[in-house]
């Protein structure tokens, strides 16, 4: 391990000798969640305010020494752990998790970075309220990484995503400077839009210490419909149908490929995933409705009446209960369970305009199995906002490790070509991290970068704010 005696001291006083780890076993910061990058680091810093965060990082500059913000660790595109030199500092969030205010009358609340997601939701409920962001790693991941990465999740649909959710920032600069900005004002032009440049970051102009939300009234009903559909394209155009008869109340619209549904079945058969066998694809549907439940469930026939005599659905189920719904959701929330239990794979996170999404899965399937014989695709994702999670799984028989060794790069350029072909991104909701850093340049406007590249350089001088994610040092 590598050490600095003289900072490892200013960090001590910052936030208190037990809170600056050096020994013993950091796993639980060094390794990303899926396990692809395992570094070292010179110490995990663990504050507990605010102005401990901004004391840890007027250390770090005065010494410069890098910063790694982290909050649950749960990046899916390796942002948030240090690299192998041991000179890298974890800046953990984790005891940062209060929530410091409720306003009912401006539909706000107000929580610090490190509070866990279902936290935040459960604090909303508890309240009266509803906070809509909603993902498969909620029970661990933050809301100053969810800032962070611009996460989206199942009813961006309808809500949008972290972005548009968030009214006020506060953070600390690359200088250990406090910016409040936690007015929860949903009117103020008064320059530069300073909020969204944090948010979507990645921890590299600054790290997010609290952030107000903002907060909706609780529908009077939800309920959950799946359905199977005979091609994409018949679920785009149910997702029109949807859009028709529903409106606003349409929350959450899930796309899920056939073999991706069969790997939750063969992994998890306890979940008994319904119509899988039928169709190539299924759908997801919920339907949040501020009259009833009686109101909800007709419009929710009538939609699928509508959708039946189309030819868009071939069958369809509509939960009957909570815990029925809240059982269609987990068999969602499991594919990328059931992806990993059978081995590892190739993720891609990408969004392509909705009405294109259908052409790009046949061009892209098609070329993949021309290229890989015997490869599987597990395709499923946020159909109503354009986003696929487009992964790649190795062939039976062949070594999960070996393929990603040897066919990760080929197949990265032949999906993002085709993204690019199709007018979409590379990264819809993951951000880019360190995984996709080296892609952006070939598929990201060099104009755009040399804007961000200015911004950088401008808030963070050094360098020191999380490097080597989102640019290309």
């Amino acid at each position: 391990m590598t050490t600095n005696p003289t900072l490892l001291d200013a960090l001590r006083q910052a936030v208190g000798a037990t809170h600056v780890l050096t020994e013993g076993d950091l796993t639980a910061y060094e390794r990303d969640w899926r396990g692809r990058a395992h570094g070292r680091a010179l110490a995990v810093v663990q504050p507990a305010s605010t102005a401990e965060v901004a004391a840890v990082v007027r250390a770090c500059a005065a010494h410069g020494t890098s910063i790694i913000p982290q909050g649950g660790n749960t990046s899916l595109s390796v942002g948030a752990v240090p690299d192998e030199n041991g000179r890298q500092l974890v800046l953990s969030l984790k005891r940062m998790d209060r929530v410091r205010a409720i306003d009912g009358a401006n539909l706000t609340l107000t929580v610090e970075a490190g509070c866990i997601l279902q936290n935040v939701q459960a604090a909303a409920e508890g309240a009266g309220f509803l906070f809509p962001l909603s993902l498969a790693a909620e029970g661990s991941c933050t809301i100053g990484g969810n800032l962070g990465t611009n996460a989206g999740g199942t009813q961006v649909v309808r809500y949008g995503n972290t972005r548009e959710l968030c009214l006020g920032l506060e953070v600390v600069t690359a200088q250990g400077e406090i910016w409040d900005g936690l007015t929860g004002l949903r009117k103020d032009n008064t320059g530069y839009d300073l909020r969204d440049l944090f948010i979507g970051s990645e921890g590299t102009l600054g790290v997010i210490t609290a952030a107000t939300m903002k907060l909706y009234p609780r529908p009077a009903a939800q309920l959950t419909a799946w359905a199977a559909v005979p091609s994409m394209q018949a679920a785009v155009d149910l997702l029109g149908l949807a859009h028709q008869r529903l409106g606003p109340g349409l929350t959450g619209f899930e796309v899920m490929g056939q073999f991706a549904l069969g790997l939750v079945d063969k992994h998890f058969p306890q979940l008994r995933v319904p119509l899988w066998r039928e169709a190539p694809y299924c759908v997801l549907l919920e339907n949040s409705d501020h009259e009833g439940e009686a109101h909800a469930r007709a419009q929710f026939e009538s939609l699928l009446e509508m959708a039946l005599e189309a030819g868009c659905v071939s069958d369809a189920v509509v939960a009957e209960s909570i815990a029925q719904a809240r059982g269609l959701w987990h068999i969602r929330e499991s594919i990328s369970l059931a992806q990993a239990e059978e081995g590892l794979n190739i993720k891609h996170d990408i969004s392509v305009p909705i009405a294109r999404i259908p052409a790009f899965c046949e061009e892209t399937d098609a070329l993949l199995a021309r290229e890989i014989a015997g490869v599987r695709l597990v395709n499923f994702g946020h159909l109503g906002d354009g986003n696929l999670h487009y992964n790649v799984q190795a062939p039976e028989g062949v070594d999960p490790r070996a393929f990603l060794r040897d066919e990760e790069k080929r197949i990265n350029t032949l999906v993002f070509d085709a993204v690019a072909r199709h007018g979409g991104s590379i990264s819809a909701e993951h951000g880019i991290g360190s995984l996709k850093v080296h892609e952006l340049p070939r598929y990201k406007s060099p104009v755009a970068l040399d804007l961000m590249r200015a911004i950088k350089g401008a808030l963070d001088p050094q360098g020191i704010m999380n490097p080597g994610r989102v640019l290309v040092d």
